[in-house]
């Protein structure tokens, strides 16, 4: 079994608790963080960020990893909810991260750079 699988099937669950979908606040986390809208779940993200941040610098002074695999499967967790409010799904970013293997990030980041200076410079008078 692949990790593929296993977030397309999380993705599915995240997918059936839309309320759109039937999913129902009263009974479902995820179906309340949608309910409440992007607010809820992109501040979570943003706490979640947070604690994977200060789990990494607890296993920098000694801590058990485990730890920051934790705060990471929460903040993966909150993020797919953000993905599947928009419209999209893990396949998505691992096609993005597919796109991206064998390109240097300091190419890739310079490219960015040219791409919008280029587009700013478009849009000038």
């Amino acid at each position: 079994m692949s990790s593929n699988d296993s977030l397309a099937r999380l993705a599915a669950v995240i997918e059936s608790r839309k309320p759109a979908n039937g999913g129902d606040p009263e009974k479902s986390y995820v179906s309340r963080l949608l309910h409440k809208g992007p607010e809820a779940f992109l501040k979570k993200i943003g706490e979640e960020a947070t604690e994977v941040v200060m789990a990494a610098k607890d296993v920098d002074h000694g801590a058990d990893a485990s730890k920051l695999v934790y705060e990471v499967a929460d903040l993966w967790f909150h993020s797919m909810i953000a993905l599947a409010h928009y419209g999209l799904s893990p396949a998505d970013v691992v096609t993005e991260l597919e796109r991206r293997e064998g390109t240097s990030g300091i190419e890739e980041k310079a490219l960015r750079k040219a791409v919008a200076r280029a587009a700013h410079e478009e849009g000038s008078p």
